[in-house]
C-alpha cells in the first residue's frame, strides 16, 4: 500500500504521455546502433557521419524553442505533441527506400523535426502534472519508460539481424509499426485547460529570443549546461569506438542494449533523489561519471572494460537527463514552460551539432583518444562549475 500511496503523482497524462515515449524509442532505437553500422557500409565516413547527426539534431534545435513557444501562445501543447511522434514515425519506412545520403539525411532530418514539434510541448505536458515536489520523479519515471524502448529496441534489431543478417531495409520497415502505435496512444491524451500565455510568437529565425526574458539564474545554469553540450557528440561516436576496437556489430549492439538498461532503471530512482537532495547534485554527480567514461573510453581495449564503461555511460545518464530538465522547468514561469524548456532542448541540439562535427574531425585528425579526452576535461570543468554556482533568486515561480 505505501508504494500505491507513493506512486498517485503519476496521473493517467504521464503513464500516457511514457507510454507514447516508450513506444517512439522502441522504434527509433531499432535504429539507432544500427545506422552508423550501416552507413559505414553505403559509403559514409566517420565525418560525414559527425556531419549527418549533427544536423539531424541541429534541425530539432531551431524548431524546439519555436514550436514550444508557439504551444505556450495558444495555451495548447497537444496537437504538437501528436504531429511531432506522427512526423517521426514517418521517416522510419523512409529508410527503406534508398540507400543513398541525400535520402538518408532527409529520412533523418524528418526524423528529428517531429523531435522538435513535440518536445518542448510535451516536456511542457509533464510539468502540468507536476508539483515543485514531484518534478525529479515525474521526470524521471518518464526517462524509465522512455529509456526501456531504447532496451527493447536494439534487442528486436539484434534478433532480426541474427535471423536476416545485413537485411536492413526490413528492418527499417518493421520500425515503423511500434512508431504507428505511439500515434495511435497520443490520441487518448486529454489536455488540460490552460490560459495562453501572453508573451509574442517570435519568428523561426528569433526562435532563441525566450533566452533574453528568462530569469538570470535560467541563464546560469542553462548556459553551464551548453558549455557541456559543445562538447558531448553523438553517442553514435562511442559504437563507433567499439566497433573500431575490434569488438563484433553484435557486441556492440549488445553494450548499447546493457547502457540502456541501466539508464532505464537509475532514471526513476535518480529523480527521485533529485528530489529530495537537489537537482545540483545529482547533475554534478553524473557530469562526473561522464568525464570519467569519456577518459576510460579513450584507453579501453578489452571487452570487459567497454562493458563498465557502458554500465557507468546509463548512470551519467540517468543522473543528467530527466534531472535537467525538472531543474529547468523550476527556474521559469509556468506560462512560459514551453518556451523555456524549448529553449533549453533547442540550444543543446544545436550545441550536439557542433559536437558531432568536431568529434568527427578530432577524430580523424588525432584519432579516439584526443576526441574522447577533450570531451572528458570539459566535462569534469562543467561539474565543478555546476557545484559551485550561485544562482541569482527566482523573481516568479509556479
Amino acid at each position: 500500500m505505501g508504494v500505491i500511496y507513493r506512486m498517485k503523482f503519476l496521473t493517467r497524462t504521464i503513464w500516457l504521455l511514457s507510454l507514447v515515449s516508450l513506444l517512439t524509442d522502441l522504434a527509433s532505437e531499432m535504429l539507432y546502433p544500427v545506422l552508423p553500422l550501416y552507413l559505414r557500409s553505403i559509403g559514409f565516413s566517420v565525418v560525414l557521419i559527425g556531419v549527418l547527426e549533427g544536423v539531424a539534431e541541429a534541425t530539432a534545435g531551431l524548431s524546439k524553442g519555436y514550436f514550444g513557444q508557439w504551444s505556450d501562445r495558444l495555451g495548447r501543447r497537444l496537437p504538437f505533441v501528436q504531429w511531432g511522434y506522427a512526423l517521426s514515425a514517418l521517416s522510419k519506412p523512409m529508410l527503406a527506400v534508398l540507400a543513398t545520403p541525400w535520402w538518408v539525411f532527409a529520412a533523418r532530418t524528418l526524423d528529428r523535426l517531429g523531435k522538435g514539434l513535440r518536445s518542448g510541448a510535451r516536456d511542457a505536458l509533464l510539468t502540468d502534472e507536476t508539483t515543485p515536489a514531484t518534478r525529479g520523479r515525474v521526470f524521471g519515471f518518464h526517462r524509465s519508460l522512455d529509456t526501456l524502448g531504447a532496451v527493447l529496441g536494439p534487442a528486436a534489431a539484434l534478433l532480426w539481424l541474427a535471423l536476416r543478417p545485413g537485411d536492413y531495409q526490413r528492418l527499417f520497415l518493421l520500425a515503423f509499426l511500434p512508431g504507428l502505435a505511439a500515434v495511435v496512444v497520443t490520441l487518448l491524451v486529454r489536455e488540460k485547460p490552460r490560459e495562453p500565455s501572453p508573451r509574442p510568437v517570435r519568428p523561426f529565425w528569433a526562435t532563441f529570443s525566450y533566452w533574453r526574458q528568462a530569469p538570470g539564474a535560467y541563464r546560469q545554469v542553462v548556459g553551464g549546461l551548453l558549455v557541456f553540450a559543445l562538447f558531448n557528440s553523438s553517442d553514435a561516436f562511442l559504437l563507433l569506438l567499439a566497433r573500431q576496437r575490434g569488438l563484433p556489430d553484435a557486441t556492440v549492439i549488445g553494450l548499447y542494449i546493457f547502457y540502456n538498461l541501466v539508464y532505464a532503471l537509475a532514471a526513476f530512482p535518480a529523480g527521485h533523489l533529485a528530489d529530495r537532495f537537489g537537482p545540483r547534485r545529482m547533475l554534478a554527480g553524473g557530469l562526473l561519471v561522464f568525464a570519467g567514461v569519456y577518459a576510460g573510453a579513450a584507453v579501453a581495449r578489452e571487452l570487459w572494460v567497454f562493458g563498465v564503461l557502458f554500465g557507468l555511460y546509463g548512470l551519467y545518464a540517468a543522473a543528467t537527463e530527466g534531472v535537467s530538465k525538472a531543474w529547468v522547468s523550476t527556474l521559469c514561469a509556468r506560462p512560459d514552460t514551453g518556451a523555456a524548456l524549448g529553449t533549453f532542448a533547442g540550444l543543446s541540439s544545436l550545441a550536439s551539432l557542433v559536437a558531432s562535427i568536431t568529434a568527427g574531425l578530432l577524430w580523424q585528425w588525432g584519432g579516439p583518444g584526443l576526441t574522447f579526452g577533450v570531451a572528458g576535461a570539459v566535462a569534469g570543468a562543467v561539474a565543478l562549475y555546476v557545484a559551485l554556482i550561485r544562482l541569482k533568486p527566482v523573481p516568479f515561480q509556479a
